[in-house]
């Protein structure tokens, strides 16, 4: 029997993801054997650091993808916000899963809505995208570094002084977890990461036997709404080290996306959407739109 190899990151969130995948490709071709492969990514060692501070999105990619390289592994499964706008040669996305949850959860210490925090409450998030835009909303929070697994972060607020925390929905609700949910962020709050909510899996390009197998796990409205957010993305230039916000979706065939841009400090925030139907024109659209409002300078100064 010919088995099929599908490299994971070896998080729980990451091998929830994987299993789900494998266990659908059972379902649909039953004479096939699949067999998940962990493999521990950079992002993955370093725990202590910020991501801003450490680099580009590729930290939680770059060993699955030379596993699919050296053909070690037939496709890789990955958290969509997790991967480059721009992929290293030979590889492709082969399918994007449905969407489950775009947006960002608050799971608040004592079950209280971010309105309803104090002055100078502690929110625990690393991602720059979702401190400027709490700053934005909230001056008077503060924040504290969080890195590590959804564990880890859930450990770290009952255990310090914190107040609550911003993680994605989806993972959250992956996990079961949806009771320890104080409140969904609205997007005019909380614009999401990019591709946030959405799983990928990564082939090389020329295998066609893989993308065949593929194919039926493809949703086609969650696919047009992230490649317009990452083509968002790719004009801007934006990886960990910016925060850039955006959701799309679609309605009646129409993509509808938004956007934004913030600086770090929350004072200025640029937000603008577009609409259409070609995922990548909509995305492009939507970056001239808000960098003729500034977002150049924003990302400039960040840079």
């Amino acid at each position: 029997m010919r088995t099929i190899r599908i490299g994971t990151r070896d998080s729980q969130l990451a091998m929830w993801q994987a299993k789900w995948v494998k266990t659908q490709l059972h379902l649909l071709y039953p004479n096939l054997e699949f067999k998940l492969v962990p493999i521990k990514t950079k992002g993955d060692k370093i725990m202590d650091v910020p991501l801003s501070k450490i680099g580009d999105k590729g930290l939680f990619t770059k060993e699955l993808e030379q596993g699919l390289l050296s053909h070690e592994l037939d496709m890789a499964v990955h958290s969509l916000k997790d991967m480059p706008t721009l992929l290293p040669s030979g590889l492709t996305i082969s399918s994007y899963c449905q969407r489950e949850e775009p947006r960002d959860v608050f799971l608040s210490k004592n079950g209280i809505p971010l309105e309803e925090l104090p002055a100078g409450a502690i929110i625990g998030t690393s991602s720059l995208r979702r401190k400027s835009q709490l700053k934005h909303y909230r001056p008077d929070f503060d924040f504290m570094d969080l890195r590590g697994n959804l564990q880890t972060r859930w450990k770290k607020l009952t255990e310090s002084n914190m107040d609550g925390i911003v993680l994605a929905a989806a993972g959250v609700k992956r996990l079961g977890w949806e009771d320890r949910i104080t409140q969904i962020l609205s997007e005019n709050l909380m614009l999401s990461a990019v591709g946030q909510g959405s799983i990928a899996i990564e082939i090389v390009a020329q295998r066609t036997d893989i993308q065949e197998l593929l194919s039926q796990l493809n949703h086609l409205e969650t696919e047009q709404a992230v490649r317009a957010e990452r083509a968002l993305m790719r004009q801007l230039e934006g990886g960990c080290q910016v925060p850039i916000g955006a959701l799309a979706q679609v309605v009646k065939g129409q993509i509808i996306l938004r956007g934004m841009v913030a600086s770090l400090d929350g004072v200025r925030l640029i937000k603008a959407e577009a609409v259409g139907t070609d995922p990548e024109a909509v995305g492009s659209e939507l970056a001239n739109r808000l960098v003729e409002l500034g977002a150049a300078e924003i990302l400039a100064e960040i840079r």
